[in-house]
């Protein structure tokens, strides 16, 4: 069934600035600028007041008013990127070979050793915008951190594909580089 017209807003906080050309958005905040391109997505976007951002399908069939809550939250994450950024945590599990992780920062890329005892070394390279940390604190940790949700998380995914068991039984091998927390770089104060 044919929706005529549905849509759902964004509420822009005071620090943020947002603007919107032909479903190009970019957001403007402390952190700094983050650009998403939604051409793709059938919608109108639309500022009705200074600081809401009205999402709008006509005509809609299930799937395409279910572009709208995706828009909302790219957008959603833009500003909670530009404000308070995103960090995820990543841990080493090995049961007896340690796993040895070297950070290139002049290359942006994260090289594994010793995985299963192989000497095969796995690079991977990290996309813009990531700044990768080996905590000193907690023992086996790596610390991503960065702006675009999009590439933090497919850093993270990255790392841990890296060191996926291949050819053996994954229920006794549970070897690898996982993500165990996630976070915003600017913490709550509760």
């Amino acid at each position: 069934m044919k929706h005529i017209q549905k849509d759902d807003t964004v509420t822009i906080p005071e620090d943020v600035t947002v603007s919107i050309k032909a479903r190009v958005i970019t957001v403007t905040g402390p952190r700094g600028t983050l650009t998403r391109d939604l051409r793709h997505i059938q919608v109108d976007i639309q500022r009705p007041t200074k600081n809401t951002i009205r999402v709008i399908v006509w005509q809609g069939g299930r799937k395409h008013v279910a572009c709208i809550r995706t828009v909302c939250s790219h957008i959603s994450n833009l500003i909670k990127g530009v404000t308070k950024g995103f960090e995820y945590k990543m841990r080493f599990v090995y049961a007896h070979f340690p796993i040895s992780v070297n950070i290139n920062k002049e290359e942006r890329s994260v090289e594994i050793r010793n995985f299963l005892g192989e000497r095969y070394v796995r690079k991977v390279n990290l996309l813009p915008g990531v700044d990768i940390v080996q905590t000193i604190g907690v023992k086996d940790e790596l610390v991503l951190s960065g702006n675009d949700i999009n590439n933090v998380s497919q850093s993270a995914a990255a790392i841990q594909q890296a060191t996926r068991v291949r050819n053996k039984d994954i229920r006794k091998f549970l070897d690898g580089v996982y993500v165990s927390e996630k976070n915003t770089v600017v913490k709550e104060v509760v």
